[in-house]
């Protein structure tokens, strides 16, 4: 039995409806096999009168399918262009039978499946928010294959086509028939194959319903074509402005750019090919690989719960109380009425209570003034959060998250007076970025009951919640962690106990080595850019003037307290940096009166006193031993982590150093990187870099035993 289920009814009209045998309608070989048998009986059909293509799962179509993908190698090239020419003929017969065709679109359509839906000649989808509609291929290295590119260009015209390829951009139905991506919505599912036949019905004979407008003898594309002069300026802007944005790392949105444009230049078969090259290129590619196994598989590991205890069952959080309402807390505040929690946010005075609980009415505000959010859901959402001042508020909260400074006293004395209030089996939470959980559980009567939740700033922006066991977490408060993190729409990443945890400690490598090659004489300005020459957000030094040199300050004197005297365990460059910046020119950050930079009138200019002291005319270092200082010092970092298990999982590695550290997009995370590097190579390199530059770059014994057992990082 096929799984695409053909029902002729009277009037002639022919429904296939898609019912692949995975969980989601895909673009394999089964669909290639499903689609070129119902294309070749469509040809054949007697009657026909209009075909309608529907779907018998919640989403429409998920599109190509990544194991596919995936598994593509080298020298593979000729078999792969001659599939995607197979699938692509299929779509161009759908689209040249002489009767409309019409997609009804009652879940997802995006990628191969919005590829679909665009070989039809009129496009219905269901008005709801579970419904998404785009071509997000960029977002996995990739580009819409299956002739994606060139029909949304001849359908949108080049301009308003490029934001939807560029940035894979998913919108809902709504927002699609406003852009002209699809024809029509309706208000309900019942009303979607009735609406789509009478559509048909209606276009009886009307031979113009069935030819596609690219295929029209008078054609234009909208906006005109590539050597029209109203888009020369924008085509000879564009390749510069992408340069900025992707800093030439990532080689997708150049080849979506390039075949775009082939495709308002070229006629359409032509245009196609360039598409399929362009794919075949770019399917090869590690930053694919990295992409596709980090942002889909990985990423889809974590947020199901591969990190949460099985047996554990689910943990409703119904009120939670935030003790802190500055930066932090406040922001904790937000994300957990968002999501209908109550709230209990707690300072030292309602004053201050009152004004955290005032960044979520500015929030609410702006997103108001966006059309985002009704009247109504603002005074819901903050009808939600109680600021005050009085411990016994917090009673029968089933969690509570503390917010306060670094300090492990004022952490200790906050847990010890509060604990009390949480309901029977609730659970602490600590939002702290580096103190040992094991030691701050100490405080606590029950140090089952105490796990690190560690937010990351702004914490309405910021989507990583990095939770830490400490020795005596139980499984019940990581699952009560994990499922509020999800409550409040966060990936969640799991990590076992250290100083720094994984995160912190891993990014503190990133201003480390920044600071370590200041104090070799390296020109700091030159430090600061290769970092974003890797892939940083931004470079070393500015980091570090953002997270605040008053804070390293700190940070090493409460190390200090602990016994740590040096936390990388070398010659710490860092401590002399932070030294004459902070202590000796009372420089602690930029917004402490500036660091390695001064900023003034919104501009951002190196201190020339840092120059003065620090700068080497003679020092000569290669730019790649730069990059590659910056780059694997927070590689072997997290590789140091998961041999030590700190690091519970290699998913866990790669989507916390995206989402919580910034690494590069196109290394797919830190551990995905030393796959596509190559573990031998990765290996020779940190040798040399180590032998030049020291030990901290010795490569970690993790990596030989990977190469001895033949494995990879997964």
């Amino acid at each position: 039995m096929s799984v695409f289920k053909y029902e002729k009814d009277a009037d002639g009209i022919v429904t296939i409806t898609m019912d692949m045998t995975g969980p989601v309608n895909a673009m394999n070989a089964e669909f290639r096999d499903a689609m070129g048998a119902t294309v070749d009986r469509l040809e054949a059909e007697q009657g026909l009168s209009g075909v309608v293509f529907a779907s018998a799962k919640k989403v429409f179509f998920a599109g190509g399918d990544l194991k596919e993908l995936l598994a593509f190698k080298k020298g593979e090239e000729a078999n792969f262009m001659g599939m995607l020419d197979t699938m692509k003929s299929f779509f161009r017969k759908l689209e040249k039978l002489p009767v409309p065709v019409v997609s009804a679109i009652n879940g997802a359509a995006l990628g191969g499946g919005y590829e679909l839906c665009l070989a039809t000649n009129y496009r219905l989808a269901w008005n709801d928010k579970s419904v998404q509609i785009g071509l997000p291929e960029v977002t996995l290295g990739l580009l819409p294959g299956g002739g994606g590119v060139v029909r949304l260009v001849n359908l949108l015209g080049l301009q308003a086509a490029l934001p939807y390829l560029l940035e894979g951009k998913k919108v809902t139905p709504e927002a699609a028939l406003k852009a002209g991506m699809i024809d029509e919505v309706v208000d309900s599912l019942e009303q979607l194959l009735p609406r789509a036949k009478a559509y048909i019905l209606a276009n009886k004979g009307n031979q113009d319903a069935a030819i596609q407008p690219w295929d029209k003898k008078d054609f234009r594309i909208p906006g005109g074509n590539a050597s029209s002069p109203k888009l020369a300026q924008v085509l000879m802007g564009a390749p510069a402005m992408l340069a900025q944005k992707t800093r030439g790392l990532l080689p997708a949105p150049e080849q979506i750019l390039d075949c775009a444009i082939e495709a308002a230049r070229l006629d359409f078969e032509a245009a196609q090919r360039i598409e399929t090259r362009g794919l075949t290129y770019l399917v090869g590619t590690p930053e694919a690989k990295n992409l596709i196994t980090t942002f889909f598989f990985q990423m889809n590991k974590v947020n199901s719960g591969a990190s949460r205890p099985k047996d554990v069952a689910p943990q409703l959080t119904k009120k939670v109380g935030v003790l802190g309402a500055g930066m932090m807390g406040q922001g904790i505040a937000y994300v957990s009425a968002m999501a209908g929690i109550e709230v209990i946010l707690k300072d030292i005075s309602v004053e201050a209570a009152e004004k955290g609980k005032a960044y979520s009415e500015k929030l609410l505000d702006k997103a108001m003034a966006r059309g985002r959010m009704s009247p109504e859901k603002k005074a819901q959402v903050l009808g939600l959060i109680k600021p005050t001042a009085d411990n016994a508020d917090l009673q029968g909260c089933d969690l509570i998250i503390e917010a306060v400074f670094e300090n492990i006293a004022l952490k200790n004395k906050i847990t010890s007076s509060t604990e009390q209030y949480l309901c029977e089996g609730g659970i602490w939470g600590s939002n702290t970025s580096t103190l040992p959980i094991t030691q701050l559980a100490e405080a606590a009567s029950k140090p089952e009951n105490f796990i690190g939740v560690h937010f990351f700033s702004p914490v309405d922006k910021m989507p990583l919640v990095e939770l830490i066991c400490g020795e005596k977490t139980s499984d019940i408060a990581l699952a009560k962690a994990f499922d509020y993190a999800r409550q409040i729409k966060k990936t969640p990443i799991v990590v076992n106990d250290s100083l720094g945890f994984f995160t912190s400690r891993t990014f503190g490598t990133y201003f480390d080595e920044g600071a370590r090659m200041v104090v070799e004489g390296v020109a700091p300005i030159k430090v600061d850019n290769l970092g974003k020459a890797i892939g940083m957000p931004v470079g070393p030094l500015t980091v570090h003037d953002e997270v605040s040199q008053e804070l390293s300050r700190k940070a090493m004197e409460t190390w200090a307290e602990m016994g740590v005297t040096d936390k990388w365990g070398e010659q710490d460059a860092l401590r002399e940096v932070v030294d004459f910046l902070v202590v000796q020119n009372g420089r602690g950050g930029r917004h402490h009166n500036g660091g390695y930079f001064d900023y003034r009138d919104g501009n951002k200019t190196l201190w020339a006193g840092v120059v003065e002291k620090f700068y080497k005319a003679d020092v000569c270092m290669p730019d790649q031993d730069i990059k590659d200082r910056l780059l694997f010092r927070q590689v072997i970092e997290t590789l140091k982590c998961l041999q030590t298990n700190v690091l519970r999982t290699v998913a866990d590695g790669n989507i916390g150093s995206i989402m919580g550290i910034g690494a590069p997009i196109w290394t797919g995370g830190f551990l995905q990187f030393v796959n596509t590097y190559g573990l031998e190579r990765f290996q020779t390199r940190c040798g040399e870099l180590a032998a030049q530059y020291g030990e901290r770059f010795a490569c970690p014994e993790i990596v030989a035993q990977k190469i001895a057992a033949g494995e990879t990082f997964v």
